[in-house]
């Protein structure tokens, strides 16, 4: 609420307001500058707001880094994903946290741990394949389900998610994103699509020029 957040010579964020629900899928949109690259690394400790207050869960928060915003359940999953392509499906969703037995991987576990959290997503593939060798909508489920792995997510933020996939798999992933909704999961959803937005979004927030234009539904 009421953030403000500047950069030399630039006024990025100004008085902005933006809510998200349980259980929503909130798009946010605007041309290039508007602020939300800015406002959403705001919400995951990227950047400090110079005023404002950032409230999850009835609380008010200064979130210090994305380590701190993923221990508030807050995870992010950007355009360009932020994945090793040279290793497996399973490492990427479960790397530094992969299951041990006797001081080694458990690679049993961990790829029986991966397939389980694809299944939640309504995902069945090979967990064994190397990222590099699947399509980019393979990789981006892999990367939300990293981000569900790694903070328990109850806020996903996806970053243009859509830009690269073909039309079936953007059906796909907006399956996903119901799922998610479906268990109480707020999902920011960032695009410049306004027919997808139409599809799948439950209210849009509009930015321009670094101040909000309005939310409608």
């Amino acid at each position: 609420k009421g953030i403000y957040k500047s950069f030399p010579g630039v006024q990025a964020l100004e008085n902005v307001d933006f809510a998200l629900k349980r259980g929503e899928i909130h798009a946010l949109i605007g041309e290039n500058g508007a602020g939300k690259s800015t406002l959403i690394k705001v919400l995951t400790g990227v950047n400090q707001p110079d005023s404002g207050t950032v409230t999850v869960n009835h609380q008010t928060i200064s979130i210090k880094s994305p380590q701190h915003a993923q221990a508030l359940g807050i995870s992010t999953v950007y355009q360009e994903v932020n994945l090793c392509p040279q290793l497996t499906i399973a490492e990427n969703i479960l790397i530094g946290r992969e299951p041990m037995k006797w001081g080694s991987i458990d690679w049993k576990k961990m790829n029986a741990r991966a397939r389980q959290i694809l299944q939640r997503l309504d995902i069945n593939i090979d967990v064994t394949l190397t990222l590099s060798s699947c399509s980019v909508a393979i990789q981006q489920m892999a990367a939300i389900a990293r981000a569900l792995e790694i903070s328990s997510a109850r806020i996903l933020i996806l970053d243009e998610p859509t830009s690269s996939l073909t039309t079936h798999e953007t059906k796909q992933l907006f399956g996903v994103m119901r799922k998610l909704k479906s268990e109480d999961i707020g999902i920011i959803f960032i695009t410049h699509f306004l027919d997808q937005v139409y599809k799948i979004a439950d209210r849009i927030t509009v930015l321009r020029n670094g101040s909000l234009v309005g939310t409608y539904i």
